[in-house]
């Protein structure tokens, strides 16, 4: 069963941050690259700066009505989104607290996999863990698939768990890499999907 997707706005951020969190609580790259201490409210802070001062200004955020699935897309149209993680780099790296080097060291070891052509970047996506299993992730990832197919570039994502592998692939991507992250971290997937 899928769901009507909108694109968000202001007032679904903090509702979307919610699912995020939940949705990340335990998702194996995170658990590597931020602390535990306070855990899900850096988890929390992180998707709130992603959500607020990434994805809505520089890319597409698509949610489900009541925001139980969220995705966060950046476009290859928006040319400033470089500047805006570089401002937020340090944000980024205190809430990482005592993981800081795992997070710098696992995003050494994929950015070599990363696509050097524009693409649409599927940087996070989540559902509601009472709400999984019901299509919601693929309905709130579909909207940036057609979008990119019709702007005519490819979609690119990473994922840290080998279920998701499986609903990527249904979905048309296929993995370009696979990387144990460093440090004893989770083994990592680069994925694409070619435009159609």
């Amino acid at each position: 069963m899928s769901s009507p997707v909108r694109l968000a706005d202001q007032a679904d951020i903090e509702p979307a941050v919610r699912t995020l969190t939940r949705a990340f609580a335990d998702y194996p790259w995170t658990r590597h690259t931020v602390a535990a201490d306070d855990h899900l409210g850096r988890v929390a802070r992180f998707q709130e700066l992603f959500v607020a001062r990434i994805g809505l200004p520089h890319g597409r955020v698509w949610v489900t009505p009541d925001c139980e699935a969220v995705s966060v897309w950046t476009t290859p149209d928006d040319t400033g989104v470089g500047e805006v993680f570089a401002e937020l780099a340090p944000a980024f790296a205190e809430l990482s607290g005592d993981r800081a080097p795992f997070s710098e060291s696992a995003e050494a070891a994929m950015a070599p996999h990363r696509p050097a052509e524009p693409v649409w970047f599927l940087g996070t996506v989540g559902v509601d863990p009472g709400h999984q299993g019901q299509g919601l992730g693929r309905a709130v990832i579909e909207p940036g698939l057609d979008a990119a197919d019709e702007a005519g570039v490819a979609a690119f994502l990473e994922t840290s768990t080998e279920a998701n592998v499986r609903l990527y692939r249904r979905l048309g991507f296929e993995v370009t890499a696979e990387v144990d992250l460093p440090g004893n971290g989770p083994r990592t997937w680069a994925m694409i999907r070619r435009p159609r």
